[in-house]
């Protein structure tokens, strides 16, 4: 009989499912029309009923799943309250089918750290900016991003009434990434992708040092990440703290497993192990091509604002 999926194929597989779980929440929350918003820490850090209705379901079925395994969420919240409703028991098929890369095929549940942002772009998501939001799940080994799942829940929803809503957009570092057309930004065009909300003079200061073609400004890493892949940017920089470890794991693992590259501002790469701190204080540089071209242009007056 074959032996049974690797750990790791057997948790992308269930945080595929997951997610789609996820999706779904955010869409009849939506839909309800009372998205129960609360400000964290001001106006730019929101939290509506959504992210924290997404988070007991996303971290609950997990740890139900996989109980060693350390999830760390973006939302503080306890997960007494978890109704079974929220609970996900299924699995993507497709993703037990792959073999599992030999360097990962001895996992055991303790090792791995699942990092969740139950909804990247709240504040694009409280303004109607639907296509800006994403769920993440990144999935570390030995404090790296090794896999990752980023579900759009309202991918195509300005296709029209019978369009299919959603996407869900899975990769294992290894095997490479799924659920998307890869694509190339145009050669020779300079598109950078940053922030729509957390804007700064710093933050400008480095776009403009880069002497970029256009510059796209939307909200939510995981979106970002997919403007990389999908060729609509060349390169996205962020020269400001605010990004956090939940925001960057899930779309670094797809990032880098189609060769392209994500590290702060001064190229350090970023650390996914429990312990370390969740802000990534020296901001985001990532591409899928030509990393170095932008990295070397990186003004040094706005490397030593940023400290890691």
């Amino acid at each position: 009989s074959m032996a049974s999926p690797a750990l790791l194929m057997r948790v992308v597989a269930s945080a595929y499912s997951v997610a789609e779980k996820a999706a779904t929440i955010v869409r009849n929350v939506m839909a309800a029309g009372d998205l129960g918003i609360v400000e964290k820490t001001g106006a730019n850090d929101l939290q509506t009923k959504a992210d924290r209705l997404v988070q007991m379901s996303i971290c609950a079925s997990l740890a139900r799943k996989f109980p060693k395994v350390t999830i760390i969420g973006e939302e503080e919240l306890s997960t007494d309250e978890v109704t079974e409703e929220l609970i996900e028991d299924g699995h993507c098929e497709e993703i037990l089918k792959k073999t599992c890369p030999a360097q990962y095929t001895g996992i055991k549940e303790e090792e791995l750290v699942i990092w969740v942002d139950p909804l990247d772009g709240t504040k694009e998501y409280t303004e109607g900016l639907l296509d800006h939001v994403t769920v993440l799940i990144g999935i570390a080994y030995g404090g790296k991003a090794i896999a990752g799942v980023i579900n759009q829940p309202y991918y195509n929803y300005e296709a029209g009434a019978d369009a299919v809503l959603g996407r869900t957009i899975w990769g294992v570092l290894g095997i490479g990434a799924f659920g998307f057309q890869l694509t190339e930004a145009p050669a020779g065009k300079h598109i950078i992708v940053t922030t729509r909300s957390h804007s700064s003079t710093l933050v400008n200061d480095c776009i403009s040092a880069l002497n970029p073609d256009s510059v796209i400004r939307v909200g939510g890493a995981g979106n970002k990440i997919i403007q990389l892949i999908e060729g609509k940017a060349s390169a996205y920089v962020f020269a400001s703290p605010g990004c956090k470890k939940w925001d960057t794991c899930a779309p670094e693992a797809i990032l880098h497993a189609v060769g392209g590259k994500i590290t702060d501002i001064h190229g350090n790469s970023f650390q996914y192990n429990k312990e370390v701190k969740h802000m990534n204080s020296a901001g985001v540089l990532a591409t899928l091509r030509n990393y170095d071209y932008y990295a070397s242009r990186i003004p040094n007056t706005v490397k030593q604002s940023l400290v890691p």
